[in-house]
């Protein structure tokens, strides 16, 4: 594993090489922001917790499993050492398998409208990630929409079918920490691969970590309150 993705904010400092790469290949803080925006959506409506679980879960299995797994395969730098491409292969289609199966469910359940946001979802997986068509599709605006605005709609859509007003005035919101995020974290990634000597954390560290953390933690006590 070279040093730069190894020595990461968002990987641990302990634990076995295989937990460390785990957690790392998935970027926790970044994949928890995403299942946050999608429960957005469902707080944006009356929600059912069941639902609520799947969407997190849905949204868990494709966008921190699937699509890291395939970004470390579309990567043409290897940022995360020597890995199997087979077992990455599979480990990213296994988990797209559950996660649509997931979304299907629901979808000819009584939430058609997760089949747009499901197709669109799955080719900017593949797209963004493997850096289809030229890479094309591998910027700013199709993370933004993949990675913020969706996520939410699919969490409105999967309670009640519809996309309400408050879900669209979250998706805004999402869309923008969305790109902060992305924008930052190009800035940190470029930082560490020509600072490996340097030990003082960087701006873009900072901001990484508020962002990401304050999401989740804002999210989670939502949830909490509305339930004591």
């Amino acid at each position: 594993m070279q040093a730069p993705r190894y020595s990461e904010w968002f990987v641990p400092k302990f634990g076995p090489r295989s937990f460390r790469l785990f957690c790392g290949i998935l970027f926790l803080p970044y994949t928890g922001m995403v299942v946050s925006f999608a429960a957005w959506g469902s707080f944006a409506t009356s929600f059912s917790i069941e639902r609520l679980g799947a969407v997190c879960v849905l949204y868990f299995l494709a966008l921190g499993v699937s699509a890291h797994c395939l970004d470390a395969l579309g990567s043409k730098s290897k940022p995360w050492g020597i890995l199997p491409k087979r077992k990455i292969l599979l480990v990213s289609l296994s988990s797209l398998l559950v996660a649509c199966a997931i979304g299907l469910y629901y979808a000819f359940l009584d939430s058609p409208l997760l089949f747009p946001i499901g197709i669109a979802e799955t080719f900017f997986l593949f797209s963004y990630n493997l850096e289809l068509f030229k890479g094309k599709f591998h910027n700013n605006t199709v993370f933004v929409i993949s990675w913020g605005i969706l996520p939410v709609f699919a969490g409105s859509a999967i309670q009640t079918n519809t996309i309400s007003f408050e879900a669209l005035i979250l998706a805004g919101i999402a869309a923008t920490l969305s790109f902060t995020l992305i924008k930052t974290s190009r800035k940190y990634k470029r930082y560490m691969q020509g600072s490996q000597e340097n030990t003082n954390t960087p701006r873009e560290e900072i901001i990484l970590k508020v962002l990401s953390v304050g999401v989740i933690a804002a999210t989670l006590a939502y949830l909490v309150l509305r339930y004591t």
